[in-house]
Order: structure tokens, then C-alpha cells, then sequence
């Protein structure tokens, strides 16, 4: 049995592989009411058809200012809350584990969609966007000016991260994973490069932990024995920056308070930056707080090879790896990647007349 589809049991979860679905924006709620439609049935679904042992939705807001666009999903409310359960629940029909994204994109919100529109930045008010917030008033280059959150905004932001993971729960997710990662809201205090912040929430590595340390264990209180992953990303990519080392360091942190797993990947908080792109590049960093921080972790990054996600997983450098652009190219992915391993148990029974022949 190749080690990437030996199962894995996170806290009370047992996941039948270790190849899972990555988030992914896709900015298709049209109606812009954070309500999931068909497309996100559909999409998401074919991946637990798939294969996949794990599939995440992409980042869903707690507030309607936590959105990154105005066409994003969210659960907010209970009628959004509906909506997920529906594709919760098929995602397990198909044997996968479901899982929930849950993030605020703070000084990044109100942005145009990355598709269907060739406008770029923030969305202005009379168009449907909003005033985005963030540790401070700096923006991000070319977005507008957020508003500086106060100790009382963060309260209430932290409890609609806890009232969303409840939603969760009742929609029937198995997983819920907190964005603190691509310079979105968590990630922002995080990061020294944008938390110049002086009270309790900035300075410090604690200080700038923080926030998120409030949000692992509030999310943590209202799930029972579900699974909370936290996904960070490991470097800014830019000097005097979060790094790796501060990745570990509060990735034990949020394991004490009760996190379960982390999802590592990299880069958002700044602009500008170079980023050295290749096959796998995010792997080191996955590894880094794997063996530092001593948690359970996935890799996710240019991933697009069989053969190389199953050495990712067999040499230890990750618990699992997680794809995203190479599932939209082939949502098929990991039934490709176990027919080259004479592993058939996961084809459905109404694919199994065209399936990949073992070892193709």
C-alpha cells in the first residue's frame, strides 16, 4: 500500500487517504449573499467522486466584511448554513471527509473578483464593497485603506469565527480549518511586516498571536470532536518578516489550544515579493514545522505528480499533501494517482467501466 493512500485519524476522523482538496477561491456566488449554489455543489463534489480523502471548501467568511469579494461564499447566517449542508453531505456520501475553510480577509476584503471583471482593487461602496478592516490603517498596495480594529471589533470578530464553526457543525462538516494564512486578516497580525500595532495584539510574537490564539480556542469550544486544522503560511518572502521559525513557534502554541492539524503554505502579506516558484517549493516549510513545532501537517504547492506526492508522504516530510490547480486541471487526480498503484477501491461503482486500467 503506497504510503499516500494508507489512512490517517485526526483526533476522532478517520480519512481514507492522505491526498486531499487545497481551498480554492472561485467567486461564483452571484446573487453576492455569501449563499453556496449548485457550482459549489457540483465543484466540490466531483473531487469526493474523485477520490480525495479530504475536500475543503474554499474560504468562507464569518462576517459579510470577511469576504474577499463580494461574490464569495459564507456562513453567517443560517440560510447559508443550509446551503453547506447540502454539499457537506455529499461530499461523505462519496466517502470523503467534508471540510470548512473559515477566514476574514481583513485589509484584502471588498476586492474585485479575480475573474469576470477587469477591475482590480477594492470595490467601491456604490458598487457593493465595504470598508475592510486590519490590525491597522496601512493598506495593502493598491487596495483601499482599512480600518484600524479596536479590542471590542476583535472581540466580536473572534466570536463570529466561533458562531460559524457552529453552523458548521450543524451543516454537518467534519473538518474546520482557520485561514490565518495569504494575508488575510489572521495572517495580518501575525505578520510584522503589517502589525506595527502597540497594545496587546501587536509587538510581541504573543502579542501578535494573540488573535488567533483566541479565535483556535473559541472554534475549538463549539466542535465537539471534530477536527480544527489551521492553515498559515510559513514566510512572508520578505526580510523582517513572519518566517518559518514564528510559524512553528505558534503552530505549538495553537496545538495546545487545541488545534489538531496544519495546513502549510506560504506568501500574501506583502506585495512585491519574488517568490521562486517550482515543483513542490512550499514542501521545506511544511517539513520545518513539522519537525519543530512536532504536529501533523499537509504540503501544498505546485504539487501535480503522483510519484512525487507519494514521496512527500513516505519520506516524511508531510502527513498529507494537498492539491488544488492540478485537481481543477484533472478533478480525477488521486483515482489517477491510486490506478498507478493497482489500487481500485475508491472508484465509484458507476465510473468503473471506464476507469484508468491498474498501473496507467
Amino acid at each position: 500500500m503506497p504510503e499516500l493512500f494508507s489512512p490517517l485519524t485526526i483526533r476522532a476522523l478517520p480519512l481514507r487517504n492522505r491526498l486531499w482538496i487545497a481551498p480554492m477561491c472561485q467567486y461564483s456566488v452571484f446573487a453576492e449573499d455569501g449563499v453556496p449554489t449548485d457550482w459549489h455543489l457540483v465543484h466540490l463534489g466531483q473531487f469526493a467522486i474523485g477520490g480525495a480523502g479530504l475536500v475543503l471548501t474554499e474560504a468562507t467568511a464569518v462576517t459579510p466584511d470577511g469576504r474577499i469579494s463580494p461574490r464569495d461564499t459564507g456562513i453567517w447566517n443560517d440560510e447559508q448554513g443550509a446551503a453547506w449542508s447540502r454539499i457537506a453531505a455529499f461530499i461523505r456520501s462519496q466517502g470523503a471527509a467534508a471540510g470548512i475553510q473559515l477566514g476574514h480577509a481583513g485589509r484584502k476584503g471588498s476586492t474585485f473578483p479575480a475573474w469576470g471583471t477587469d477591475e482590480r482593487g477594492t470595490v467601491p461602496a456604490a458598487d457593493g464593497g465595504w470598508q475592510p478592516v486590519g490590525p491597522t490603517t496601512e493598506p495593502f498596495d493598491g487596495f483601499a485603506a482599512p480600518l484600524a480594529l479596536d479590542e471590542g471589533a476583535i472581540t466580536r470578530i473572534v466570536e463570529a469565527f466561533a458562531n460559524a464553526a457552529t453552523r458548521a457543525v450543524t451543516a454537518g462538516f467534519d473538518v474546520v480549518e482557520i485561514h490565518a494564512a495569504h494575508g488575510y486578516l489572521l495572517h495580518q497580525f501575525l505578520s510584522p511586516l503589517v502589525n506595527t500595532r502597540t497594545d496587546r495584539y501587536g509587538g510581541t510574537l504573543e502579542n501578535r498571536a494573540r488573535f488567533l490564539l483566541r479565535v483556535v480556542g473559541a472554534v475549538r469550544a463549539v466542535l465537539g470532536d471534530r477536527a480544527l486544522f489551521v492553515r498559515f503560511s510559513a514566510t512572508d518572502w520578505a526580510a523582517g518578516g513572519w518566517n518559518e521559525t514564528d510559524t512553528a513557534t505558534v503552530a505549538r502554541w495553537a496545538a495546545d489550544a487545541g488545534a489538531d492539524f496544519f495546513d502549510i503554505s506560504t506568501g500574501g502579506a506583502v506585495a512585491g515579493v519574488e517568490i521562486p516558484l517550482s515543483p513542490g517549493y512550499q514542501v521545506r516549510f511544511a517539513t520545518y514545522v513539522r519537525d519543530h513545532a512536532h504536529v501533523p501537517v499537509s504540503a501544498v504547492g505546485l504539487i501535480t505528480d503522483p510519484t512525487e506526492a507519494e514521496d512527500i508522504v513516505r519520506s516524511g516530510r508531510a502527513d498529507a499533501v494537498m492539491i488544488a490547480r492540478e485537481a481543477l486541471r484533472d478533478p480525477h487526480f488521486a483515482l489517477r494517482a491510486a490506478a498507478m498503484s493497482g489500487i481500485d477501491e475508491l472508484v465509484p461503482g458507476a465510473y468503473r467501466r471506464a476507469h484508468y486500467p491498474t498501473g496507467n
